[in-house]
């Protein structure tokens, strides 16, 4: 906003970072990894999302991929590997992950084949409070 910018603006440059929400970093090899920081205002446009059954939203906020047995509904004609946003049957956003499977190939699948990897969720604010920027 604005009024942030504003207010960066009386701390020294060298004290700065960043004025705003980082949505991620780039890795070693130039690729974009999103954070956790960034789910709050991607989450209402994704297009691809994948909710979880209450059993499995404990697994995935401690960093484990969704199974099959946990996946509750997934959005219509999911691509493989395509990002998508996890949210628990309550439609509250949990995180980020990336289908491991189609929409097509959840549904022949066995109970524990992993169907989304899991890339970033919430509980990474209390896992890793210290190096999350």
């Amino acid at each position: 906003s604005e009024k942030l910018l504003k207010l960066a603006a009386s701390v020294p440059r060298e004290s700065l970072v960043a004025p705003g929400t980082c949505f991620g970093k780039f890795t070693k090899s130039q690729k974009f990894r999103l954070s956790v920081t960034a789910l709050d205002f991607l989450a209402p446009y994704a297009k691809y999302k994948v909710w979880v059954k209450p059993g499995s939203e404990q697994s995935f906020l401690y960093g484990n991929h969704v199974l099959k047995s946990g996946l509750g509904r997934i959005t219509e004609s999911t691509a493989q590997y395509q990002g998508v946003v996890v949210y628990s049957m309550a439609d509250v956003p949990l995180g980020f992950g990336v289908a491991a499977k189609s929409t097509q190939e959840c549904r022949k699948v066995d109970p524990l084949a992993i169907v989304v990897f899991h890339q970033a969720d919430v509980g990474e604010y209390v896992r890793n409070e210290d190096t999350l920027t």
